[in-house]
């Protein structure tokens, strides 16, 4: 069988999280994501804009695996100077950073943080070519 015709890229991505106000709070309040959907109070999904993310309270006897499988999540920035100016405004709001921010060879520049659970996030502006 020949493959299908190829998918439209990802858009959307689901994670379990213990500290779930915390976390809503990290992805509403610091990044600026808006809230798309409540359908009730352990389930939320996030948005910024062209994105779909969501957030599941994880149930009380929730343990992840000792080593995750997810890396990191990764948020587009805009403009160059947006990473530095992300990483002093999440550092000034008492978020772990767990990178500074740094040019990569490839011309990108970014950081990671941790959210109230420890996900990883990388916040990355890519040069457009």
């Amino acid at each position: 069988m020949q493959r299908p015709n190829p998918t439209a890229g990802m858009h959307h991505i689901a994670l379990y999280v213990s500290n779930f106000d915390d976390c809503e709070y990290f992805y509403t309040q610091l990044l600026g994501m808006t809230v798309d959907w409540r359908p009730d109070a352990d389930n939320l999904y996030l948005t910024s804009g062209n994105d779909n993310f969501a957030l599941h309270r994880a149930p009380a006897d929730f343990t992840p695996a000792k080593h995750q499988r997810l890396d990191h999540i990764g948020f587009f920035l805009n403009e160059r100077d947006d990473v530095d100016n992300w990483h002093i405004f999440l550092q000034n709001n008492s978020v772990q950073i767990k990178a500074k921010p740094k040019d990569h060879r490839d011309g990108t520049r970014s950081f990671y943080c941790a959210d109230p659970d420890g996900n990883t996030v990388q916040l990355i502006h890519m040069p457009k070519k």
